[in-house]
């Protein structure tokens, strides 16, 4: 272990510790007394100096007159806090209002292709496994040139898949 001379006095491990610890009390010891201070009451009124007084209310008003204005002045503020709260209350209940409304509307956007996808399945469980690929073409809209060019059947055939089609949607 190693010790620092200084002025014939030997400093080692065990006084640096010493020394820390009497800062870290003398600290301690500080911001104690700077915590009493802060719990001190606040100085009523009555007891203010005269030169602290001259910036509230002038001498000739009673005291009943000043009570009287400090207490309207809560209400007021009271009121203006409940009015803020309020106006706060109603901006968030309308973004959630516009928030439901478009929600409303994804779903009825959902509720369309389910249908959609409701009635294709439909039509290809209607219809033979041969003709499930031309249903689907005929459900999408395509015309019976496309489908029989597509799926390799005839036109006439492709004409009945389109009519069946058609009367299965209405």
């Amino acid at each position: 272990m190693q010790a620092l001379e200084l002025g014939g006095m030997t400093l080692g491990l065990r006084e640096a510790v010493i020394v820390l610890i009497a800062l870290v009390a003398a600290y301690m010891l500080f911001v104690a007394l700077r915590m009493r201070g802060l719990r001190k009451p606040p100085v009523a009124p009555d007891k203010v100096p005269p030169s602290v007084k001259s910036d509230e209310a002038p001498e000739d008003v009673s005291p009943e007159e000043t009570k009287e204005s400090k207490e309207s002045w809560v209400r007021e503020s009271t009121g203006l806090a409940s009015d803020a709260l309020r106006s706060g209350l109603e901006q968030e209940v309308a973004q959630l209002r516009d928030e439901v409304d478009a929600i409303r509307g994804e779903l009825a956007a959902l509720r369309q292709d389910m249908q959609q996808e409701l009635a294709h399945f439909r039509a290809s469980q209607t219809v033979s496994p041969i003709y499930g690929d031309a249903m689907q073409m005929a459900v999408s809209g395509y015309d019976p040139a496309a489908i029989a060019e597509r799926c390799g059947i005839a036109r006439a055939e492709a004409e009945l898949v389109v009519a069946l089609a058609k009367s299965q949607e209405h």
